[in-house]
């Protein structure tokens, strides 16, 4: 301690040194004269004069109130795309990030099976047209006219040629009878020349006795007349030995021409007999050849009228073949031009999954939509439910788009998609306001309204919630898919009443109160009655009036 007091003494003593002069200590009187005087005005300036508080005034406005939650930006419109068949990719004439028009070559895949499936379908079609034109110029039906022609000519030739035959078999039998009369008639002579011949030995005879009686001639006379007769005679002839020797002798010509005249009776009658059975004969013939003929006209009929009752039948048929093949045509066509991938709509690609070389699935995933509209509900393109598309996508990274090859989204107008729980929801329908703020764009806050309510509940994370569509009414720049936006929809509004801010209102025993700024600057607390809140406003009802002043709580 005595070292440093020590110390401290000589400092001291040094400092008084360097005033010894009459002018420094002078000078330095008045230095420290002038500092104390500035210190006490300060002194004093601080000690007499308070900070004025904030305040605000107790105004008439309207006061609003909704329902918050948290969002999702996403594109207005937003398209899975890919090939409609896999193939081995030939080119990816896009990047993520590029601009886009409809009509765009995006890639290509492998064309080769596709390619050779046209040419075959082709080669089917080209088949069926052909066998088409040979159904539709076959000459079938004019062949089977034809056909019938003959067939009834047959026919008419077969009954000329049976009435033919008839009339010549009765011109035979006509002439057989002919020849049987004519040989009726010889015999009819010959018999009579033989009765005569014997009529004249027999009067020649000494004795009558012996001789029967002559009988009268008869030129129609019959073969029992003819026998009777000879049976007369040869019993006349047998009545003397010498009588007979002699009448045989003179009478044997006219014998002869009897039994002659007898023998060609007999052939004439045959040949009549002959003659009417082969009519018979030809008759049954010509019947037959007519029905035979009449059956090829009924067959050549009936196969006309198959043919004509085929072909139009035919011809149709083989046109829906025509049709089935020009189908399969334009079906292998589809699938030639869709292994070229073009973009449906103008858009900017968010996501390309493939390279050339790479072999590409047929594209089967589609897009679930945000209720009322075209925009996609968040998440879901990665696979991720929309309340944990975050934490699923750091737990379990995913690639953008999913497994589609190509997204397309439109960049330049986007929607909010948020999920409120079943009580919120309640309270929200279309063409409500909406105010939005963005986490990443801290200064920007945006008006917007509410486009639908999902009518179905979601659940997410174990509680029902529902999707709720808010339409911004132009874009930023700044924002982005898949950006986190607060969505307040305003569900109330009360215009004109008398409000303060809600921070100048506070509670003291129980009841509700104001501190009020006076125009001589004294502040006095005020009992109130308050009423709505919202929008960062309390509705007064009783307690101050419309142009006071009340005192807002300091800012830290």
């Amino acid at each position: 301690m005595s070292r440093h007091r020590a110390q401290r003494q000589r400092e001291q003593s040094q400092i008084s040194s360097k005033w010894q002069s009459p002018a420094m200590l002078r000078a330095a009187r008045g230095s420290v004269a002038i500092a104390l005087v500035a210190s006490g005005v300060v002194a004093c300036a601080t000690t007499t004069a308070p900070p004025k508080p904030n305040t605000a005034p107790v105004q008439r406005t309207s006061i609003t109130s909704g329902v918050s939650a948290a969002g999702s930006l996403t594109a207005l419109t937003e398209q899975n795309i890919g090939f409609t068949k896999g193939g081995q990719l030939t080119a990816v004439n896009v990047k993520v990030g590029d601009r886009v028009t409809a009509g765009q070559v995006l890639a290509n895949v492998d064309p080769f099976a596709a390619q050779q499936a046209l040419d075959q379908a082709r080669g089917q079609l080209t088949t069926q047209q052909a066998t088409l034109s040979k159904v539709a110029d076959s000459p079938a039906v004019a062949n089977a006219r034809d056909s019938l022609d003959q067939a009834q000519v047959i026919l008419q030739q077969t009954k000329d040629q049976a009435d033919a035959v008839q009339e010549a078999d009765d011109t035979a039998i006509d002439n057989a009878r002919r020849q049987l009369s004519q040989a009726k008639k010889a015999l009819s002579k010959a018999e009579d020349q033989l009765r005569a011949c014997l009529s004249g030995s027999s009067a020649s005879t000494p004795s009558s006795s012996t001789m029967t009686t002559k009988k009268p001639k008869s030129t129609s006379s019959t073969d029992a007349d003819v026998a009777s007769a000879l049976a007369s005679s040869m019993t006349s002839m047998t009545s003397t030995t010498s009588t007979t020797s002699t009448t045989a002798a003179s009478c044997a010509s006219q014998q002869s021409a009897v039994t002659s005249a007898k023998s060609a009776v007999v052939t004439a009658q045959n040949a009549v007999d002959s003659a009417e059975k082969q009519k018979d004969v030809d008759e049954q013939n010509g019947k037959l050849a007519v029905a035979n003929a009449q059956q090829g006209v009924v067959t050549a009929q009936n196969n006309l009228n198959q043919v004509s009752s085929d072909r139009p039948n035919d011809i149709n048929a083989q046109s829906g073949q025509v049709s089935a093949a020009q189908a399969a045509v334009d079906q292998a066509q589809r699938d030639l031009d869709d292994t070229t991938l073009r973009a449906p709509v103008d858009g900017t690609v968010s996501a390309v999954n493939g390279t050339v070389g790479e072999f590409v699935t047929a594209s089967s995933q589609t897009s679930a939509l945000a209720p009322g509209s075209s925009a996609t509900l968040p998440g879901t393109n990665t696979g991720a439910s929309s309340a944990g598309a975050a934490q699923g996508a750091a737990a379990n990274p995913v690639r953008p788009g999913g497994t589609q090859f190509i997204v397309l989204d439109n960049v330049d107008e986007f929607q909010v998609v948020a999920t409120y729980t079943e009580t919120d929801a309640a309270q929200i329908s279309a063409g409500q306001q909406v105010r939005l703020t963005f986490d990443a764009v801290p200064d920007l806050e945006a008006t917007g309204t509410v486009v639908s309510v999902s009518p179905t509940a979601t659940g997410i994370s174990g509680v029902v919630s529902y999707y709720v569509t808010v339409a911004l009414p132009k874009g930023d720049p700044r924002l982005k898919s898949g950006m986190t936006a607060q969505v307040e929809v305003l569900t109330k509004e009360i215009p004109g009443v008398l409000a303060v801010p809600s921070g100048a209102v506070h509670t003291q025993n129980g009841t509700s109160v104001v501190t009020v700024l006076d125009p001589n600057g004294t502040q006095r607390t005020v009992n109130v009655q308050i009423g709505a809140t919202g929008d960062g406003k309390t509705q007064i009802l009783s307690g101050i009036t419309e142009g006071q002043q009340v005192v807002l709580p300091a800012t830290p």
